[in-house]
């Protein structure tokens, strides 16, 4: 049923250009958002959202690609059906989590929480990240879903340590 969904998204052009641009500037391991955390971390007054930031990174890449990936081994659509026209390299790695989507949603909770607007604008960026991993059929819905709430978790998570590392 998963690959069904994945199979009914409608591609084209721009929208191929769109979310590989997406994925590449966001990085193999979203390294984009722990270049955020280490920006907000520089200034006194964004220091707590980017110490949440970057231990939501930590979380995410601790507990999803350390432990839940290797133990689950789900393997990727694109693992599945060979013949779907990828527009990325085909990984190696397996599909649940979506690390893409943790990270990202990890890092939009965290600012989310400390600054509702620019907060806003990060869990829109989130979500589009999340979709291109379906978009680029290299995740699962099921995978994407559960990135987000692992995500959202780590994220909330990071924000509560990071009031008590900056005593607030």
């Amino acid at each position: 049923m998963e690959l069904q969904i994945l199979y009914s998204i409608p591609h084209n052009g721009w929208l191929d250009m769109f979310f590989v641009g997406l994925t590449k500037l966001i990085g193999s391991y979203a390294q984009i958002w722990v270049a955020i955390g280490l920006i907000l971390l520089i200034f006194r007054k964004t220091r707590k959202a980017g110490a949440a930031v970057l231990i939501s990174y930590v979380g995410v890449l601790v507990l999803g690609h350390l432990i839940l990936k290797p133990l689950i081994a789900r393997p990727r659509p694109c693992q599945i059906d060979l013949d779907f026209p990828l527009l990325l390299e085909r990984p190696a790695s397996s599909s649940f989590p979506s690390l893409h989507s943790a990270f990202s949603f990890g890092a939009a909770t965290a600012i989310f929480m400390n600054y509702r607007k620019a907060g806003i604008l990060a869990l829109a960026v989130a979500a589009l990240i999340a979709f291109s991993r379906l978009y680029l059929f290299m995740h699962f819905p099921t995978d994407v879903l559960f990135g987000i709430v692992f995500g959202i978790i780590t994220g909330y998570a990071a924000v509560k340590l990071s009031k008590r590392l900056f005593n607030d």
